[in-house]
This record gives structure tokens, C-alpha cells and sequence, in this order.
């Protein structure tokens, strides 16, 4: 019994944690240099509506889910505008991605799908695959727990990468001192406004990649509240973990951790269902009450930078 809810957790955590993830490394792009995005719940619903709608009609879960993820690099593109080259207010900004992403997907939902704002089911098959699903026995647990979408190993690894980038490349340290020092970037012949374009897009993209793993994955269709708080979840990560891949990934899976405590004490039915799914928020909560004032948020975060002309 013990080894079966040990398992049912991992398993539970190898679903919840990758679209948290994905989102928190797009969020420390944008963070690191230096544009707040607080738009993160507005880019992962619209890749979320985006990549089910694209797979829905393919019939393929892998274009859906790169859809998604352009979907949600058009509003990266759309908040790195109005920020970088209109110097308009960043918290303001996402807070409207925030209203905007999730608005157009129930308004597009609306218009394709006569009048509903849910799209219709995904046949299993356009979904996106798994893996391990065949390689291994079911063990002492019961079932393969390690049988589970390609896309959270993928997640798993691209934070190393995102690591690599970041303190082994030449672009992460240009990336790195934008968000601390953009006047003396500029000095240097760094085109600050090209560092922070690149990586708000890509922190869209990512976050776009995380919506679609929702709908493409886990829930199998769009409905309105398929994100429901996911994308602040993911911020509350990279706050814990001090805007760094490495403790963003520590971050998410801590979280994750919570979704599987959510799914195997759900599963004994001893609990309400709605007590149970406060415990994400719970603990999002108590994060930032804990390590807000621990994170070194970059200098020049939120701040208006004015090239010299």
C-alpha cells in the first residue's frame, strides 16, 4: 500500500510540475533582464487554448503544442513592446496580458466552437505522447511511474540548459547584466532593448509551451479555468528560487510535490475535493510570506531604461 501512494505521488508529480516549470524558466529570462511579466497565467491560457484548438484539427499533440507555445510568444512580443519600447508600466502591462490572453481565448473559443467556451475532447491518440509507457514492468507499485509524457523529461532538462545559458554563455551574461546594469551595457555596445526583446519572447514562448501541456496532457481539452492560478504559481517559484534556473526548478517540483499530496489524499475520498485544492495556493502563500524578501530581484527590474541617444 505504502510503495502503490509512493507511486501514485511520483506520478503525479511527473504531471504537475513540467507546465510549472516551463513557465518559471520563461519567467526568469524575463526577469533576469529586467522586465517584470507578471503576464505569465495570460500567455499559458492562451498556448493552453491555442495547442488544443491546432491539435484538434491536425490531429497532431506535438504541432498543437508548438502552437501554443508561438501563441503565447506573440503576447511575449506584445508585452515586450509596450515595456521596452513604449517604457510603459510593466506591472500594468501584465496585469493586462492577464486580462487579454485569457479573454481572446474564450472569445475565439466562442466563435470556432458555436457558442461554447470549452473545445471539444481530444481523441488520446492526438495528445502528446509518453514515454517509458511500455519499457518497464509495473514493480511493486503497481504501474509504470515513470511512464509518463515526453515533454516533462524534455522539461527537466531544458533547466539545465536554461542553467548553462545563463552562467556558461556569452548571451546569459549579457542577459544577466541587462537586468543589473543597462547603462553600462550600453557603454559596452550591448543593445539592451535586442537582450530584453529576446528574452521576454521567450519567456512568452515557454509560457505558451506550459499552457499547451495542460490541454495536451493532462486535462485533454480548453475550458476557461483550465489554468486556474498556475501561471502565479509558477512566478511564486522563481521567487523562491531567487530568480535562477536551478532554484526554479527546486521550486517547481516543491510545488509539484503539493499537486501529488492534492491527488493521493483526493484519491481516499476522507477530504473534501475544494479543501483539497486550496493546498497549491496554500503553500504559494506561505512562499512568498517566506522568501519574498529573500530574493535578489535585479537591479534594474521595473525600472524604465532610456537608450542614450
Amino acid at each position: 500500500m505504502l510503495l502503490s501512494n509512493l507511486g501514485l505521488l511520483i506520478n503525479a508529480m511527473l504531471v504537475s510540475t513540467p507546465p510549472l516549470l516551463l513557465a518559471g524558466l520563461g519567467s526568469c529570462f524575463s526577469e533576469r533582464s529586467g522586465v517584470i511579466n507578471i503576464g505569465i497565467e495570460g500567455m499559458m491560457t492562451i498556448g493552453a487554448f491555442v495547442g488544443a484548438v491546432v491539435a484538434y484539427y491536425t490531429h497532431n499533440g506535438w504541432i498543437g503544442f508548438f502552437a501554443g507555445g508561438l501563441a503565447g510568444a506573440v503576447l511575449g512580443l506584445l508585452h515586450s513592446g509596450v515595456c521596452i519600447s513604449l517604457h510603459a508600466d510593466q506591472t500594468i502591462a501584465g496585469t493586462a496580458i492577464n486580462f487579454i490572453g485569457p479573454g481572446l481565448a474564450v472569445f475565439l473559443c466562442s466563435a470556432i466552437f458555436d457558442g461554447s467556451t470549452d473545445t471539444p475532447a481530444l481523441d488520446p491518440s492526438w495528445k502528446l505522447p509518453k514515454l517509458f509507457a511500455g519499457l518497464f514492468p509495473a514493480g511493486s507499485f503497481g504501474y509504470n511511474v515513470f511512464a509518463s509524457y515526453v515533454v516533462a523529461y524534455i522539461s527537466f532538462v531544458l533547466a539545465i540548459v536554461c542553467w548553462f545559458i545563463f552562467f556558461k554563455t556569452r548571451f546569459g551574461m549579457r542577459l544577466r547584466a541587462a537586468g543589473e546594469h543597462p547603462e553600462a551595457c550600453e557603454t559596452l555596445g550591448i543593445n539592451v532593448y535586442k537582450v530584453r526583446y529576446i528574452c521576454v519572447i521567450t519567456s512568452g514562448f515557454l509560457s505558451g509551451l506550459a499552457g499547451a501541456f495542460v490541454t495536451l496532457a493532462t486535462v485533454s481539452q480548453f475550458r476557461p479555468s483550465v489554468i486556474v492560478g498556475q501561471g502565479f504559481i509558477a512566478i511564486a517559484a522563481v521567487i523562491f528560487g531567487k530568480f535562477t534556473p536551478q532554484g526554479t526548478f527546486l521550486g517547481c517540483v516543491i510545488f509539484g510535490f503539493c499537486n501529488g499530496v492534492r491527488s493521493l489524499i483526493g484519491s481516499s475520498n476522507i477530504i473534501s475535493p475544494n479543501l483539497l485544492s486550496m493546498i497549491p495556493y496554500i503553500v504559494t502563500i506561505l512562499t512568498l510570506i517566506l522568501f519574498v524578501g529573500a530574493g535578489h530581484v535585479p537591479a534594474a527590474n521595473g525600472k524604465i531604461f532610456v537608450r542614450n541617444k
